[in-house]
């Protein structure tokens, strides 16, 4: 985009401080924020080095003091409520007509709760979870699941371009969330599937380079099929979203299907196997260590 915006970014893990390095990248002045102040220095250290000046603040108030947009990626329900609503939130500080945009995968109600909050502070909002994990962030190739009114996604899309590659407005506050949800269902259902997949090659003694060349043009062909056949089989398992974290967005998506009288019988199932995964001291591998369960 053109115009060069002052923004107010919180969280600077491993999806934030990408994002935030992106913003600050096409020009616009961050003033960033994170719980831990050694990583918010550690960040603007990466910025410095690349011949890009930054700003830090000590508390989401002060980040969101005079901008002209906010954006939060934390971790989960309560770090939202408490950088954006918390008695040293950002929303008690965010001038009438300022934009904010979470990028946290959070529960429907809690995005709801947001946008409720955010319209008594005349703050336009938007839900706006992402997927690509950490290499998506790093190249500016996330996709991004909107949920809010036209006018703040028409507010909101052009920021969020500089690190998306692929934004859709689904609907109304919430249904970004909801839209993560079914891409994180779709996610655990492929990885039970592929773990299945490799370990009857494994079995059966046949080449799996093979096999996954033999399937992958097919119907079978998956993005965790692309890029996570051949970790699977070499049982490397650092690659960013971690099993805790999806253990926490599965639990938001099942909360969601109770709420909506709806019977998911495979996503509580692969949630079970992850709970297995983190009994093994797994919790921090990332989601493609399912196969782990399945004995060779």
């Amino acid at each position: 985009m053109d115009e060069k915006l002052t923004i107010g970014f919180i969280g600077l893990g491993v999806m934030g401080g990408p994002m935030a390095g992106h913003l600050a990248s096409a020009g616009h002045r961050v003033i960033a924020f994170n719980r831990t102040a050694a990583r918010a220095e550690a960040w603007q250290a990466k910025q410095a080095a690349a011949g890009l000046s930054t700003d830090i603040a000590s508390s989401p108030a002060q980040a969101a003091s005079g901008v002209d947009v906010v954006i939060s990626c934390v971790g989960n329900d309560d770090d939202v409520a408490e950088v954006l609503t918390g008695s040293d939130g950002a929303l008690q500080s965010m001038a009438e007509g300022t934009l904010l945009i979470d990028h946290t995968t959070v529960s429907a109600k809690m995005a709801r709760t947001i946008d409720e909050a955010s319209q008594k502070h005349g703050v336009l909002a938007i839900d706006a979870p992402v997927s690509g994990g950490q290499a998506g962030a790093e190249n500016g190739a996330l996709a991004i699941m909107c949920g809010g009114t036209a006018e703040a996604f028409t507010r909101a899309d052009p920021v969020i371009r500089a690190y998306g590659k692929r934004i859709v407005h689904v609907g109304g506050a919430g249904a970004g969330q909801t839209a993560k949800m079914a891409n994180q269902m779709c996610i655990a259902g492929v990885l039970g599937g592929l773990s299945e997949a490799i370990r009857l090659t494994q079995a059966s003694g046949i080449d799996a380079d093979k096999v996954f060349e033999a399937i992958s043009g097919g119907a079978a062909q998956s993005w965790q099929m692309e890029n996570r056949w051949h970790t699977m089989v070499r049982n490397e398992f650092d690659f960013g979203f971690a099993v805790d974290w999806m253990r926490k967005d599965l639990a938001y998506a099942l909360e969601e299907a109770d709420r909506l009288g709806l019977d998911s019988p495979v996503s509580r199932l692969v949630d079970s196997f992850y709970k297995d995964i983190q009994e093994m001291d797994g919790g921090r591998q990332d989601t493609s260590s399912l196969i782990r369960r399945l004995p060779r």
